[in-house]
């Protein structure tokens, strides 16, 4: 079509212009070609601007292939290169320099995260190579991603094994071996498992496993240690240089509060690295377990999901049944979740008003609107019908109910959606909605996970789907740490007795790595039971050695909450302060924060899987003093070539000031010739 309109204009000029030549040669004007060349130019000009006021054209631009260096900067690559890492750094910067002058080179450092800053600190405390090479897939993925050279020990110890975490990279990926691969004499304390939260006066296991490498013939014990005290032992006999196995502690007992135990093995002559013999973990015995209710409609994976976040917390006794064999009455138990319940055959509301029970309603297809909404008076929560659609929920940062996981956000943005037919929940002052998903209408959101604050305290997720969550996350990460905790916490703020405590604070766990930040909340309740936070609060936290350091919680929402940032491991006791109509209130815990050295936990250099990460991607292995033959590899490689992309851009002619001034010229050309030659 643009076409024609350059062709008509073309026509319609020329024609322009002879009649200009037939005119000025009967005037005898010396030259009358160049009057009608440039009457002819005026008048194309003139008619584009009408007839095609714009025009596309294509720009080519030639992109060059980046080349991104992932440099491991976790200790114990450090640790190995020792005082070589100068050299090494040196020989890093001469690769990247060979390549700058084809490539586009960038280079970022890793650990248990990415940082593009001190990429050679080597202060790292966990190492996770797949979420590495995940990231820069996200980040270079709309670029010519030519190649990644990733340059470490080989060990990982966070996320999922990189050789089978298919993150979707259609480049080469080239590997740096660090370190050595011999093995070493060791005797080392490899997993701990045993449950965080246990109740008083009930036996709890302690599953300890061990490792040992060159250490045949060697014997000793197993010890669990508590205040420097012996608590059990059991025999330790190496009878190979091969060595693993697991060892089963059964411990019990009355003291409530958070304990402190330490596994010790004993080190071996010759042993390199002791920091992996010693492990300290950290219990909370309670006073009492709670019975949990999970009653669902029909057999269904949601309820199997909430049933093994719950698992590992002896704090909870779950009991898990459904519409047919439901309890006669609900007395019995701390809390109670419904999983499409209730509903028109199984209306169940009568029972559960009269319980009074904490209750957690997740709606699926079976759940009944109408019955439901019978609860409004006891949860202050009213519900919305929609039609059957998904969902995609976002977390809310205002949340303040308990603290979420820092990376949930970037957790949710990889979930399934949700299927619900809710239209909207709709909750009484004083809700805390945990996840939301926006509206049609602008700045507009609907809660997805709600938790409100009442005489009995709900909660309400609006759809079915979270085992597919927990799926997702361990397919991603190598766990289902996120979702878990969301459940957890969850059920924490159902069973939590807030009648008797005017002043409240809450921390989301008794244990902590030094890795994480420690953050509490507090709650302070008025005569009227409404959440208010009006007075000031402090806090003050001593460690073991009975330093003591103070702080103010900040207000959030009608709350409190404080981020007390990370500490060194060790035990930490806590008392917080406020005061309200005259009265005092004090509160007074403790929390644990554990430092596990994983990255000492084995230290041997693992060269096949960074060999088997190059075969998989279509890269190869190099050691750490073959960096020539590295960037001899690269230049000379097909496959990391520059692309072309190519752009269409809208060029629209009235925008263009130029083109006004190029008419005005070419015509005020025409007319000082026609002055000069007076044939006007």
């Amino acid at each position: 079509m643009q076409l024609i309109f350059w062709f008509a204009s073309l026509v319609l000029a020329a024609g322009a212009g002879y009649l200009v030549y037939r005119a000025d040669k009967k005037r005898a004007v010396p030259y009358p070609f160049a009057t009608a060349a440039l009457r002819t130019v005026v008048v194309f000009l003139a008619l584009l601007l009408v007839l095609a006021p714009s025009f596309v054209i294509d720009k080519n631009t030639v992109e060059k292939p980046e080349v991104v260096l992932l440099q491991d900067n976790s200790t114990s690559v450090g640790r190995v290169l020792g005082l070589d890492s100068a050299k090494y750094t040196g020989c890093v910067k001469a690769l990247l320099d060979r390549l700058n002058g084809k490539f586009e080179v960038d280079i970022q450092g890793f650990s248990g995260k990415m940082h593009s800053d001190d990429v050679f600190k080597y202060d790292g405390t966990s190492t996770n190579i797949a979420g590495a090479l995940t990231a820069v897939k996200d980040y270079y993925g709309n670029r010519n991603l030519g190649a990644i050279i990733l340059a470490s020990d080989g060990r990982y110890n966070a996320g999922a094994n990189p050789l089978f975490d298919h993150t979707g990279l259609n480049c080469p990926v080239y590997t740096i071996g660090i370190g050595d691969t011999a093995v070493q004499k060791d005797l080392a304390i490899t997993q701990t498992l045993y449950n965080k939260t246990v109740a008083a006066n009930s036996s709890f296991e302690i599953r300890v496993g061990v490792a040992a490498s060159l250490c045949g013939g060697f014997s000793s014990n197993l010890s669990v240690l508590e205040d420097g005290r012996s608590l059990a032992t059991l025999p330790l006999n190496i009878n190979n240089d091969r060595f693993d196995h697991e060892y089963v502690f059964s411990l019990r007992t009355d003291k409530t509060g958070l304990h402190h135990y330490r596994i010790v093995v004993p080190t071996v002559q010759g042993e390199a690295n002791t920091a992996n013999n010693i492990r300290d973990i950290y219990v909370d015995v309670t006073e009492e377990k709670k019975s949990i209710l999970i009653a669902a409609y029909a057999p269904h994976p949601d309820v199997y999901a909430i049933r093994e976040a719950l698992s590992g917390l002896d704090a909870y006794k779950v009991t898990v049944c459904s519409a047919d064999n439901l309890p006669g009455n609900f007395s019995a138990y701390s809390a109670i979740i419904l999983h499409g319940l209730p509903n028109l055959k199984k209306n169940i509301t009568s029972a559960l008003i009269a319980a009074k029970k904490p209750l957690w309603v997740i709606l699926t297809d079976h759940t009944d609107y109408q019955t439901v909404g019978d609860l409004n008076h006891l949860t202050g929560v009213r519900l919305g019908p929609g039609t059957l659609h998904n969902l995609t929920p976002i977390y809310n940062p205002a949340f303040v109910a308990f603290t979420v996981p820092g990376n949930i956000q970037s957790i949710l943005d990889k979930m399934p959606p949700l299927t619900t037919n809710v239209g909207g929940l709709y909750p009484l002052p004083g809700s805390y909605p945990l996840l939301e998903q926006k509206t049609g209408f602008a700045d507009t959101k609907t809660s997805v996970w709600l938790l409100q604050q009442a005489e009995v305290p709900s909660a309400y997720l609006a759809g079915e789907g979270i085992w597919r969550w927990r799926l997702q996350e361990f397919k991603n990460n190598g766990n289902h740490d996120v979702i878990d905790e969301l459940i957890r916490q969850t059920v924490t703020f159902l069973c939590t007795d807030r009648g008797m405590k005017p002043f409240s604070v809450k921390m989301t766990q008794t244990t902590w790595t030094d890795a994480e930040p420690v953050n509490l909340q507090a709650f302070l309740y008025n005569e009227n039971k409404e959440s208010t936070n009006t007075p000031d609060a402090d806090l003050s936290i001593a460690d073991s050695s009975g330093k003591v350091v103070k702080y103010t919680f900040e207000r959030v929402g009608s709350a409190y909450a404080l981020n007390l940032g990370i500490h060194a491991p060790g035990t930490y006791t806590y008392t917080a302060r406020t005061g309200l109509d005259g009265k005092d209130y004090k509160v007074t815990g403790s929390f644990a924060v554990t430092g596990t050295p994983l990255e000492l936990l084995d230290t041997r250099a693992d060269f096949e899987l960074l060999s088997g990460l190059s075969k998989i991607y279509g890269g190869e292995f190099f050691s750490a003093n073959s960096f020539n033959a590295l960037a001899d590899s690269l230049l000379r490689s097909d496959s990391v070539k520059p692309v072309i992309r190519t752009t269409t851009e809208t060029v629209q002619l009235i925008d263009r000031k130029w083109y006004f001034f190029l008419i005005l010229l070419v015509a005020t050309g025409e007319w000082l010739l026609r002055k000069y030659w007076m044939a006007q």
